[in-house]
């Protein structure tokens, strides 16, 4: 196999496509895609025209991906932006070919990012973020899961924790709100409930449908972000509320608590708490404490300093936060919150500031730079 060669002839089947019609990103997916047939395939069967050879599969890997991505997209269209409570309706071939992206031949973090890539239409920038890594690493790391499973056959699922994990992260894109995908990752959690006895898929749908009932109250009608504890909660949806809180009271029951259950109750005590000031946020430590047991997350620990915070105060919020890796996203939009229920305004001011430009939404930013405004106001008066 002659890889200089594949490097000198992808620039110019890369910019055919383009001209054809592809879009760059679609167009560098398809690419990669024909290089990983080509070192396949090139070593017994040698073509004529190797240039020729790379603009067909390429084309036709593109179209693949592009049927596929419209499949998906007419999928989503026919369910209700609201997910109807009870049992699954229809099943179709989507949960079978998460399991199939979960090839055991694959790592756990692997396969999430394949399935994510391949099925769950995110883009390679979403999987980055969600895995809190440059989306360079991530590119390769989605362009190694397809070369390792170029040559297998697709005939062995992966296992449940995998398509969990996928399917968690689908409905975390969707309900951040920059693809609208939370709908469809309840639908298909909602089948897999239905064919799986296991406390976790139990706990994930719990969390979902805790969630995604709270989504009318998250913004304002003017598209800005309303923080949780200003939330108009005559607005949650009180049917996906108690299905959830049922869902989850029977997982708990069976006494093989996993992450997903853990974080469904913390959903649940939130979504109990008839205002925001009584929320118990007692036991939302002592949930956080057992997420992080079983997680290790230094995310978790940060939403942890935060519950910390509210229970405790917020300078033990604060001891809670200084142990933890500044680095991490949202840390320093927490830390200026804390600062303000301090009463220190000037330092959250400027750390709202500061995290205003590390904000991974357009929404999240102005929210962040209009806090700032407000104490900075505050303190010229």
């Amino acid at each position: 196999m002659n890889e200089a060669l594949l490097r000198s002839l992808t620039p110019g089947v890369l910019g055919i496509l383009v001209r054809r019609g592809a879009d760059f990103a679609a167009a560098e997916d398809a690419v990669q895609d024909a290089l990983v047939e080509a070192v396949r395939v090139w070593p017994a069967d040698p073509p004529r025209d190797p240039k020729g050879w790379l603009v067909t599969a390429a084309w036709r890997k593109f179209l693949d991906a592009a049927r596929s991505d419209a499949a998906r997209r007419r999928r989503e269209d026919l369910v209700d932006e609201e997910p109807a409570p009870g049992p699954a309706g229809s099943v179709d071939d989507t949960l079978r070919l998460y399991f199939l992206c979960a090839h055991p031949s694959l790592t756990p973090s692997s396969a999430v990012a394949l399935t994510l890539r391949a099925v769950g239409g995110l883009t390679t920038r979403q999987i980055a973020r969600a895995y809190l890594v440059p989306e360079a690493t991530m590119a390769q790391r989605i362009s190694r899961a397809k070369r390792t499973v170029s040559g297998v056959r697709f005939d062995r699922p992966g296992d449940v924790a995998t398509v969990l994990r996928v399917l968690y992260l689908v409905f975390n894109e969707g309900y951040a709100g920059d693809v609208d995908l939370a709908a469809e990752a309840i639908r298909l959690t909602r089948q897999l409930a239905a064919s799986i006895d296991h406390p976790e898929v139990a706990g994930l749908l719990a969390l979902m449908l805790l969630h995604h009932a709270r989504r009318a109250g998250r913004t304002a009608p003017d598209g800005s972000l309303v923080p949780l504890a200003e939330q108009d909660r005559g607005r949650w949806d009180t049917a996906s509320i108690a299905e959830g809180v049922v869902i989850l009271q029977t997982a708990l029951a069976r006494d093989r608590l996993g992450e997903f259950q853990a974080q469904a109750a913390i959903a649940a005590l939130h979504a109990d708490a008839p205002t925001a000031g009584e929320t118990d946020w007692v036991q939302i430590v002592e949930w956080y404490d057992e997420l992080a047991r079983l997680t290790d997350s230094p995310v978790v620990r940060l939403n942890r300093a935060v519950a910390v915070g509210e229970a405790d105060g917020p300078r033990a919020g604060l001891a809670a936060l200084a142990g933890l890796d500044e680095a991490l996203p949202r840390y320093t939009a927490v830390a200026a919150y804390l600062h303000e229920r301090d009463g220190d305004t000037a330092t959250a001011a400027r750390l709202y500031a500061e995290a205003a430009l590390k904000a991974p939404s357009l929404a999240e930013r102005d929210h962040l730079t209009l806090r700032a405004a407000r104490l900075n106001a505050q303190g010229r008066r």
